[in-house]
């Protein structure tokens, strides 16, 4: 980047004020030319870091004070970890294992930006991504086909987890929608925190589907604001007892139909 910028500003003192070169612009304008270039790179190269590091939502959220004060909002929440990860960390050693949750988050990231996900934290073996819930049922959907992306993403590259980890990670996931409160917390660490009981019922329902033996299971509130995209079927309701909650919780398994 600064060899670009370093040409481009050359050219451009060249197109708009043209002379000769000479020994004091080679040794005095050039040198100082290339600083700037080099300076800008380095701030420019800083910006897109810390947005790739944080995330672009949440680096505006942070310049424009967006949640300085806690704010309500309507959100599709999604908790999606690896299974028996505990397992995997005795067989391949936690060096190892780390290094395949790793590869395994940075594998399904671009399925998640593809369906507009917003990866809000990756905790351990788990990712938590996020969608605004508004009125367009179509767009509910993207978490639905979310996952369903990153299951074909993963049937893809089964070949080569399997050649690098001798195993394939299985995955499952809770879906829940409704409102959570975002706010800034942190001094020394700042970051955008959510809070409320969609989180906790999203993170029940991917507890839910060890027990139940489903890779995906979505409560009804959600189900309700989106259109189950062509190819899945929704499973029998079922009202769970989540931990932490005293009323049940109406959700329902989501599958993949299988061909014919």
């Amino acid at each position: 980047m600064t060899a670009a910028l370093t040409i481009v500003a050359v050219g451009l003192q060249f197109v708009l004020y043209p002379f000769p070169v000479s020994q004091r612009w080679l040794t005095d304008e050039l040198p100082r030319i290339v600083v700037i270039g080099f300076s800008a790179s380095l701030l420019v190269g800083a910006i897109f870091e810390f947005r790739r590091m944080i995330g672009g939502r949440v680096l505006g959220s942070f310049l424009l004070g967006t949640y300085h004060r806690p704010r309500r909002e309507q959100r599709i929440v999604m908790f999606l970890d690896i299974a028996d990860s505990t397992a995997l960390a005795e067989r391949l050693g936690e060096v190892r294992v780390h290094d395949l949750i790793t590869r395994f988050f940075f594998d399904i990231d671009e399925p998640i930006a593809d369906h507009d996900g917003e990866v809000h934290a990756y905790l351990g073996d788990e990712v938590i991504v996020t969608w605004p819930l508004g009125g367009d049922p179509e767009r509910n959907a993207r978490s639905l086909r979310c996952f369903f992306t990153v299951e074909e993403r993963m049937i893809e590259l089964a070949p080569s987890y399997a050649r690098e980890f001798g195993v394939v990670p299985r995955f499952r996931a809770g879906i829940h929608a409704g409102p959570v409160v975002v706010s800034e917390c942190g001094v020394t660490k700042r970051q955008i925190a959510y809070f409320g009981d969609t989180m906790n019922v999203a993170a029940r329902l991917c507890e839910h589907c060890k027990v139940a033996g489903e890779t995906l299971v979505a409560s009804a509130d959600m189900l309700r604001s989106a259109v189950v995209p062509h190819g899945l079927s929704v499973g029998r309701h079922a009202g769970l007892m989540l931990r932490g909650r005293r009323t049940p919780v109406e959700a329902h398994a989501v599958h993949r139909h299988e061909p014919a």
